[in-house]
């Protein structure tokens, strides 16, 4: 493994890099509806926060999340194939929460795909809980596992 990756805000420059990933990681079979347009709006949207993790200044992950006054939505996580499994995604994950945290906000809710077992079990790891399937949410092709977390008791134990 590399050096140790640096986890930052997005810049404009990365948003390109971003939706290409998210092509090929998350919206795989799909039509593609994570665009550079879509990943730069979110990163001038004052309710969200676009993050990259870098490794020697080459993106290697990112997450989006949109914060409202109640919840927080994941709307993308995504980690390079050849660095998952070293820790990326749960730093990614947890710089968010504790913005969450920061923001007063303690309910986190996201979707995942039903078939993607791994993913399922990282977010079960990381303490979310399985709430229930939404039939063909992704473009009516494929169900979805919605996912949520209650930072109540994470922030009070802090």
């Amino acid at each position: 493994m590399s050096a140790v990756c640096t986890y930052e805000l997005a810049r404009r420059s990365d948003a390109e890099t971003i939706a290409g990933m998210s092509r090929w990681l998350i919206e795989a079979g799909l039509t593609p509806t994570w665009h550079t347009e879509r990943v730069l709006w979110h990163m001038q949207d004052k309710e969200s926060v676009v993050l990259v993790a870098r490794d020697q200044g080459r993106l290697v992950g990112f997450a989006i999340m949109q914060f409202g006054d109640a919840s927080a939505h994941l709307n993308l996580l995504g980690v390079a194939p050849t660095r998952q499994r070293n820790g990326i995604g749960r730093q990614l994950l947890s710089w968010l929460e504790t913005s969450a945290i920061t923001a007063g906000t303690f309910l986190i809710g996201l979707e995942v795909r039903e078939t993607n077992l791994a993913a399922r079990r990282f977010y079960a790891t990381m303490g979310y809980r399985e709430i229930g399937r939404v039939d063909g949410y992704y473009q009516g092709r494929e169900n979805a596992i919605r996912m949520y977390r209650d930072l109540a008791k994470h922030a009070a134990a802090r």
